[in-house]
């Protein structure tokens, strides 16, 4: 027991005041003269004996009266004498992603939580708490409780390194505070655990578990036909519990129902739907799984096709070919002698074919180098008839190397890399290793050229290398030279080049994570583009380019949806964006390698508090004053 005020209790030597007046009373007794004393003389020492009984009664009952009333005004108390001079520092993560919505005893992990803190927190303690977006630096929950019942779901989940990166920072540099640290989570496996030095802070884990671990998601989509008329979407589900439910969904585009489909859970967990083949759909796919709702609706768009730029520069002699490839349809397509070039429409390409011509000057070596700066494609069919210097100040411009020696040996095309994005994208149903081979009759050599080989000859050189979306061609196409261009293989080269010199708009995007989207406008200075849906807009960080502007989106949006890429006030795309379904996984760390965790936030803030209580003793001993005070009365009033 310690005492707030303990000099007071140099008032107890006072209290041989009292004792002394009881020792030092002296009554005086009158004698009387009576003819027989001897049944008085018994009465009298009686009566003594209950007088003496009844002084030290009431003496002991005003000696406790004036003991426990000084105690009292000493204001003594229990608590721990490690922790009663020490300051608290208390530092709290409350998680608020998205898998919080899933339902615990008492309802929704997050809120639960939430409410606990409110209400077991003092009012007037001072803490720092931090969510995934939110602080609330050195408040309290009298200052803040409006605030932390406003609290939203967030769509980005820290990682827990971070965290405790966070929690550090938001400690104070003193070194005689005490610092705790709180982390509230479900602790969900997306995220590896952090390594806690037990000298730098007390940690305390509240693992937040749900009733149901169950939960059904959308994994992918993709598109799997295009024809004329038509797109064949096929979705895959994710269920992380063994069921036999068969879960109906529905495709909804610019928020109208089109088609219903269902999926049987237990089996494939894919469905497909056919859509028209219809520019600018807003699509969103819905079901119903009740355990958490955030994952329940998947957003996609296809976008307007954009035609894409693509310049034929040429001899007079040059293969017409590309003119079959580069439709109407998809392609504004150009075709131009070296002679009659120019310039100024260069940098208005996507791609350039510089085809079989003679000579190239200094001045298109520039213009060329700049419109591969801006992220332009270029494509080089060499003039085999010509010599190699004429093309070397180019692609040592490029850093691409050079051409050597021409080549007079007849060769067949018998390599294909299946991996290059050019055919990637189901250009073959299966990998052919015997075809009709394409033959060119002479080719420079490719010894010092620095590309990756994306077609190759039977004695592995290279018959067509990229680099950079560079694709230089080593043999002139020319049919005098080469069948190439009367094989199959042309066309998915040369239409594929063009199409990724366009960079494709996904059918979605995944909010927290970095996506570059480039925007095909006409780039403009004090112009900036501007992503909305609704109420909800923000400016992403973007950089103008030669043909358009890049646009980077992370934290932001906050929301799924449907987004309008908008510039200087026009629409220009639809950018759908989706939730990570990381936290739809529902799959949670073991933390028995920890000290201390616990289940319950309200126990975790109890338990703490208990540690720095101060147990107050002082109204005890006023009421052991004022019984022993009635004590005393009682005894003078009826004791005889």
């Amino acid at each position: 027991m310690q005492f707030k005020h303990p000099e007071i209790l140099y008032a107890l030597f006072l209290l041989v005041i009292p004792i002394l007046i009881h020792l030092f009373q002296l009554r005086k007794f009158k004698t009387e003269a009576f003819t027989n004393v001897a049944f008085l003389k018994n009465l009298k020492l009686k009566t003594r004996k209950s007088s003496q009984i009844k002084k030290w009664l009431i003496l002991t009952a005003r000696i406790l009266f004036l003991s426990a009333l000084i105690l009292a005004f000493s204001q003594p108390y229990f608590s721990n004498n490690s922790k009663l001079n020490t300051k608290k520092d208390i530092v709290i993560y409350l998680d608020d992603s998205f898998s919080l919505q899933a339902k615990g005893s008492s309802g929704e992990l997050f809120k639960t939580a939430l409410q606990n803190l409110i209400s077991t927190l003092p009012e007037n303690e001072i803490f720092t708490l931090f969510t995934n977006n939110a602080v609330f630096r050195n408040t309290s929950v009298s200052a803040v409780k409006n605030e932390l019942l406003q609290l939203k779901y967030s769509a980005n989940q820290l990682p827990y390194a971070s965290v405790l990166l966070k929690a550090k920072s938001f400690f104070s540099d003193s070194k005689d505070s005490k610092k705790h640290f709180i982390c509230i989570s479900d602790f969900q496996e997306n995220s590896d655990l952090f390594e806690v030095d037990k000298n730098e802070f007390i940690l305390d884990l509240v693992q937040l578990k749900p009733e149901k671990t169950n939960n059904i998601f959308i994994d992918s989509l993709y598109v799997t036909e295009t024809t004329a008329t038509h797109k064949t979407l096929k979705i895959k589900l994710n269920s992380n519990h063994n069921t036999e439910q068969t879960l109906p969904i529905s495709l909804l585009n610019n928020g109208k129902l089109v088609t219903k489909s269902s999926i049987q859970l237990d089996k494939t967990n894919e469905t497909e739907f056919t859509i028209p083949n219809d520019s600018n759909f807003k699509g969103e796919l819905v079901f119903n799984d009740n355990n958490l709702s955030f994952d329940n609706h998947y957003y996609f768009s296809l976008a307007e096709k954009q035609s894409i730029h693509v310049l034929e520069i040429k001899n007079l002699k040059s293969n017409t070919f590309l003119k079959r490839i580069y439709t109407e349809d998809e392609f504004n397509f150009t075709s131009v002698e070296l002679q009659q070039l120019d310039y100024s429409v260069i940098n208005q390409q996507h791609t350039i074919i510089l085809n079989e011509i003679s000579t190239i000057s200094p001045s298109l070596v520039n213009s060329l180098k700049t419109f591969k700066t801006n992220g332009g494609t270029l494509v080089i069919i060499p003039n085999t008839e010509t010599e190699a210097d004429q093309y070397n100040n180019l692609l040592a411009t490029l850093n691409l190397g050079v051409f050597d020696n021409l080549n007079t040996n007849s060769k067949n095309i018998t390599e294909i890399n299946y991996a290059h994005p050019i055919y990637a994208n189901n250009v073959f149903e299966k990998q052919i290793k015997n075809f009709q081979y394409p033959n060119v009759k002479n080719n420079f050599s490719s010894s010092n050229l620095r590309l990756a080989k994306v077609l190759g000859f039977e004695n592995e050189t290279l018959f067509l290398g990229e680099k950079n979306n560079t694709y230089i061609f080593t043999a002139a196409l020319g049919i005098e030279n080469s069948n190439f261009t009367l094989q199959n293989l042309v066309v998915p080269t040369f239409y594929n080049i063009a199409l990724l010199s366009l960079p494709s708009q996904k059918l979605n995007y995944i909010i927290g994570q970095k996506n570059i989207i480039n925007l095909t406008v006409t780039p403009k200075n004090d112009a900036v583009a501007t992503l909305k849906m609704n109420d909800n807009s923000f400016i992403p960080l973007q950089k103008q380019l030669q043909k358009s502007i890049e646009i980077t989106t992370d934290e932001l949006p906050e929301k799924s949806g449907h987004y309008t890429a908008f510039y200087t006030e026009n629409p220009i795309t639809t950018l759908s964006y989706n939730y990570n379904k990381s936290e739809s996984q529902l799959s949670y760390h073991d933390l028995s390698q920890f000290n201390s965790v616990n289940n319950s936030v309200s126990n975790t803030i109890e338990s703490l508090q208990s540690e720095y209580n101060i147990k107050t003793l002082w109204k005890w001993f006023v009421i052991f004053a004022l019984f022993f005070i009635a004590v005393e009365m009682l005894l003078i009033k009826f004791l005889k």
